[in-house]
């Protein structure tokens, strides 16, 4: 049977660490060990963590940023498979066994994650995700279409793919894009597969590093500039377009968060990159409308 570590790297979630390690343990498909990575916690996450035994390998280091904690757990694991879980986050039972079960169908598979229910704290539904994408993926992910969803708790890699490609980006300043240039690594080298089922419970409060959109910004275009000090013909032709989606995306983001100067900023770029992308700024004004008139009527 196929060895599956779990790496969960933390930083002052002592409120919810218990949870995602409990369902690490309902896993339907034996574990091969957790490893709780405490990234310089002030809380009582060690407290938490001691009270589970020898079923939790814990490892506290200086605060270095969530490529670093992840890089560690895997660094002191032993598993011929890794997954990564975020503190805050939750399993479904069977999010091991299903991946494992597709990974045996074909063996070029490199890396592959799950759908996704992000919820509130209080239990509502934010968003379902399940759409995604097979095969090699690389151009897809650099062009910013759905093809992997919340990287970091989805995911299950093989070891020898995260070894070869290097494991996680350590820059601090990358987060929270680091999951999803480590993704782009491996489907430069890896197939990437994605089961639509959901399986993983994304916890949205806010201390979500995406919902502080400025640093959302930071790390999107830091990932962009690495990948784009590559000068191969094959990633140059396509920076036009993925910058044209990156300002389409913040811009979106600025819109839905009521920065207007920064939506109408993002969006110029966009079209100026991507004219083909006018037609979804301009029912932007619609949205806007609409949005005030629900506030009126409620």
């Amino acid at each position: 049977m196929q060895k599956v570590s779990v790496v969960i790297p933390t930083y002052n979630y002592a409120h919810f660490i218990a949870e995602a390690v409990e369902s690490v343990l309902a896993q339907t498909f034996p574990i091969f060990e957790i490893i709780v990575v405490d990234d310089g916690s002030s809380d009582n996450t060690e407290e938490i963590i001691v009270k589970f035994g020898d079923k939790v390998k814990y490892i506290k280091q200086n605060n270095g940023g969530v490529g670093l904690a992840r890089n560690t757990g895997v660094k002191n694991s032993g598993g011929e498979f890794i997954a990564f879980l975020d503190a805050d986050d939750i399993w479904f039972p069977q999010k091991i066994e299903h991946q494992i079960q597709l990974f045996q169908t074909d063996d070029k598979i490199g890396l592959i994650t799950t759908g996704m229910r992000e919820f509130y704290q209080k239990g509502k539904t934010v968003h379902i995700y399940s759409d995604g994408k097979n095969g090699w993926c690389a151009e897809s992910l650099l062009l910013l279409e759905p093809v992997v969803v919340g990287p970091g708790s989805t995911t299950l890699v093989k070891r020898e793919v995260f070894e070869q490609i290097g494991g996680f980006d350590e820059t601090k300043e990358l987060h929270p894009w680091e999951d999803w240039e480590f993704c782009y690594r491996v489907a430069r080298e890896f197939r990437l597969a994605f089961l639509p089922e959901i399986l993983v419970e994304y916890r949205n409060h806010g201390g979500n590093g995406h919902l502080q959109i400025p640093r959302f910004e930071r790390a999107m275009n830091l990932a962009f500039e690495k990948i784009f000090n590559d000068n191969a013909l094959e990633i140059q032709k396509l920076k036009g377009q993925s910058y044209g989606n990156l300002h389409k995306i913040l811009a979106g983001s600025y819109f839905q968060n009521r920065h207007y100067g920064k939506f109408i900023k993002h969006s110029l770029k966009s079209v100026w990159l991507m004219p083909k992308n006018i037609s979804h700024f301009l029912a932007f004004p619609l949205r806007r409308f609409r949005r005030s008139y629900e506030n009126k009527s409620a």
